[in-house]
């Protein structure tokens, strides 16, 4: 018989399958990290870690916030799990009107989910099935956008438009087609905030929902900021065309907020910050800062209000998930919600956001940069890819970053940054300064 105890030893690491992780790479040198508090990171040999990237963009309140582990702690002592199908929770209930309270125009529903991978593929059954409980069935299609994320589930590869997430799985959801992405940097490199130039790449829109039939199309999914595909800010008036287009023709729109909600612009939302609202939104990562997993999709009441028909004992919509509105992550979700409101972090990302800006861009002329972009509490610096070996050079500029306390993020040849909503100027200047001493030191 094999030694069961001999598999616990805490130093193998060949049982976990990472996710999104060069396995052997990691396993041979790994970054363990071992405590959070505030803007920092511990790591495993002890050391501390400026945390630039809000963990995976979700920790908007920092870390270890004491209100938010407080509530998780007693919600765990007073009912660790309660189902969700024909029953409920209170703290269900009063988060969901928590969230409703301060969600813009006619957004006013909440479906819990666990992810924001599951909140894609939530908000897209939602669409497919409220455009066929009004009578229109035909409309099945679905349109997002080339270099477009929307998390892993198939639903969401299928609208998404990054090519390594979609390669290896097989031909995707039917029906599915991709508008042009809007990143230009001929017209619009080195932006602060949008850019000028690009507006008009909505227009393709109207192209492809005239290739297709208006009457065929169920929704349009779009990042407001696209962020894992690097950084990539709308076009002044980009959005807003796509929200005519998609009234225009009856189709609904879709706002991937993952990222995007809970401050990360300086305002509740992007569909505040742009001013323009769509017709569901899906969240995660800030909804709990990231403490608790959880997501949700945020509708407009016609579309729940489409679905109240029929026998009152019958169930409207066939769909759900063992955690949703799981009472862990909604103590914490209500504990976050007090938080961003008492310490004023949507407000202070908003302030410090022209420093953050000026940081990032002082970063202009250091060698490999091509283009920085931001906006909010998000940047993008890219640059320019090592002939042949293509993420190579961004890669190494993780690693030296890391072993010099600072985490970042790479994606392709992108260093995506996006700290904490709580980070102070002088954590700027060291992200900052920090990359722009690596780089000259990177071939």
């Amino acid at each position: 018989m094999p030694d069961d105890n001999a598999r616990l030893t805490t130093n193998d690491m060949q049982p976990f399958w990472m996710p999104f992780t060069a396995n052997r790479q990691f396993k041979d040198n790994p970054r363990l990290l071992v405590e959070a508090k505030g803007m920092y990171y511990k790591s495993h040999d002890g050391r501390e870690v400026l945390d630039g990237t809000a963990g995976l963009w979700c920790c908007n309140a920092g870390h270890g916030n004491p209100k938010i582990v407080e509530a998780i702690q007693k919600q765990a002592g007073v009912m660790d799990y309660a189902p969700a199908f024909q029953m409920g929770h209170p703290l269900a209930f009063e988060f969901a009107s928590r969230l409703s309270a301060m969600l813009p125009g006619n957004l006013d529903k909440v479906f819990y989910t666990n992810s924001g991978s599951e909140a894609v593929d939530t908000a897209l059954k939602i669409a497919l099935a409220y455009h066929r409980v009004r009578g229109e069935g035909a409309r099945t299609r679905f349109i997002g956008r080339e270099r477009g994320y929307h998390g892993v589930g198939f639903g969401g590869i299928s609208v998404g438009g990054i090519v390594t997430n979609r390669k290896f799985f097989g031909p995707m959801l039917a029906g599915v087609d991709h508008m042009p992405h809007t990143h230009d940097p001929k017209r619009n490199a080195y932006t602060k905030g949008q850019p000028e130039f690009g507006a008009e790449l909505a227009d393709e829109l109207e192209r492809i929902v005239t290739l297709h039939d208006p009457s065929t199309i169920a929704a349009v999914i779009v990042e407001p900021v696209a962020g894992s595909t690097g950084v990539l800010i709308p076009p002044k008036g980009y959005l807003e065309k796509l929200r005519e287009i998609t009234k225009k023709h009856g189709i609904l729109l879709i706002f991937d907020e993952v990222i995007t909600g809970f401050g990360r612009l300086g305002a509740p939302f992007a569909a505040d910050y742009f001013g323009v609202v769509p017709d569901m939104m899906t969240v995660a990562k800030g909804i709990t800062s990231g403490t608790v997993p959880m997501g949700a999709v945020f509708a407009a009441g016609d579309i729940y209000d489409t679905f109240m028909t029929g026998p009152d004992n019958a169930i409207e919509l066939f769909h759900g998930y063992t955690y949703s509105g799981h009472p862990l992550a909604c103590a914490a979700g209500i504990a976050t919600l007090d938080v961003y409101k008492e310490e004023r972090h949507f407000e202070r990302a908003a302030e410090i956001a022209p420093y953050w800006q000026e940081a990032l861009h002082s970063l202009k002329g250091t060698k490999h940069v091509v283009d920085i972009r931001n906006l909010g509490l998000i940047g993008g610096i890219e640059l320019e890819t090592r002939p042949g070996k293509p993420t190579a050079r961004a890669f190494e500029t993780f690693l030296k970053a890391y072993d010099k306390g600072v985490l970042i993020r790479t994606t392709g040849d992108i260093i995506a940054l996006s700290p904490p909503l709580i980070i102070e100027k002088a954590q700027i200047d060291r992200i900052v300064s920090t990359i722009a001493e690596i780089l000259p030191t990177i071939d």
